[in-house]
């Protein structure tokens, strides 16, 4: 689906910042954006359909590629609270 949106420049300015900090396309960043709106509208609301559950759950992933891929062992109550005594 296609749909034309009127913006008002200072709005316009900020999602052409954020495209472009983020290497995407404008589209991608606006459809992104209309989905986390949603996604936390429909947990306000409390009904969350699964497609919903699984864009709100790529979009939290987005940008994880980065992270270590650290072993489960590293995970360990001490390693919390180290230096905490």
């Amino acid at each position: 689906m296609t749909i034309n949106v009127e913006l008002k420049p200072e709005i316009a300015a900020q999602l052409a910042a954020v495209a472009s900090a983020q290497g995407l396309p404008l589209e991608k960043v606006a459809e992104r954006l209309l989905q986390e709106a949603l996604a936390s509208r429909s947990v306000l609301e409390g009904t969350l359909s699964v497609e919903t559950f699984h864009a709100m759950l790529k979009s939290l992933a987005s940008g994880s590629e980065a992270l270590p891929n650290l072993p489960t062992e590293t995970f360990t109550r001490e390693s919390f609270y180290e230096g905490r005594g």
